[in-house]
């Protein structure tokens, strides 16, 4: 198998109170590795286009790349309806206004158990603006009477293909639902929402993640990744991608600094 690098991981520690375990972990190349998408392993490489016509315009994003993403998360889930109402930029200019929005070095996943509840009561008290239900015609009732909730996270390289701080997922093939550890985020990145997030423990069997990049992003692609599925969590089943930012030693710090967006599709079964 095609290896993109070697890296140190940013693990939570076995001891609660040690500091991070920093474990090194080949990284493989997911271009060249025969994966099976995200439904088995966790994420997927999608080739998408966008209209976007400037990366630094917010409303345009919010105008044309969020349909686009809820059109895009609907094909490939098969879910009646996808909701996206926000995003993330991370780039040195948006870590200058918030420390949170800086390349993420901990391997982690966005959501423990139980966030389906902070999702139905987020549309329903108005923490989530309005008009992702009104651009698709449901209202906060189908959210809280929805069968079935998955997120779907997509992850856009907007800067150049080689960066400092590139992104790694975990095939979720590998991963033990008893990896994750709940951890509570307040206000992110001043966002005024709060939720429990998933930090990673290392696998007590060394090389029993199998971690993957895809070298040389351009912003005519995205990577499409699981982080909630409230089937599998009923299941007892891995829910959750683990993934992380890590340095690619290629590249200087800063040189060029990671410029990237994120957005995320709550996919709904009504």
């Amino acid at each position: 198998m095609k290896t993109f690098c070697r890296a140190v991981l940013n693990y939570l520690p076995d001891t609660v109170g040690a500091g991070l375990a920093g474990t090194e972990v080949d990284v493989y190349d997911g271009r060249a590795a025969e994966l099976p998408g995200w439904r088995d392993c966790g994420f997927e490489l999608v080739s998408h286009d966008s209209s976007v016509p400037d990366w630094s315009d917010e409303e345009a994003i919010s105008a044309l790349h969020y349909p686009e993403v809820e059109e895009l998360a609907r094909q490939m889930t098969d879910a009646e309806v996808a909701l996206v109402s926000s995003h993330i930029k991370r780039s040195p200019e948006d870590a200058r206004r918030h420390q949170q929005l800086s390349p993420i070095t901990l391997v982690h996943s966005d959501f423990a158990a139980g966030h389906d509840s902070i999702i139905r009561c987020s549309y329903r008290d108005g923490t989530y603006d309005g008009s992702a239900l009104a651009r698709n015609g449901i209202s906060p009732d189908d959210v809280e009477k929805a069968r079935r909730i998955l997120i779907l996270q997509f992850w856009r390289n907007l800067g150049p293909t080689k960066m400092d701080f590139p992104l790694a997922w975990c095939d979720a093939r590998t991963v033990e639902v008893s990896d994750g550890r709940a951890f509570h985020v307040t206000n992110y990145a001043g966002s005024g929402f709060n939720f429990d997030a998933l930090g990673v423990s290392a696998p007590h069997e060394p090389g029993r993640h199998r971690w993957y990049a895809f070298p040389e992003m351009r912003a005519d692609e995205t990577v499409a990744f699981r982080t909630y599925d409230t089937d599998l969590v009923a299941r007892s089943q891995t829910y959750f991608t683990p993934h992380s930012a890590f340095r690619d030693h290629e590249v200087p710090v800063g040189q060029p600094s990671r410029t990237s967006i994120e957005l995320r599709a709550t996919c709904l079964w009504l």
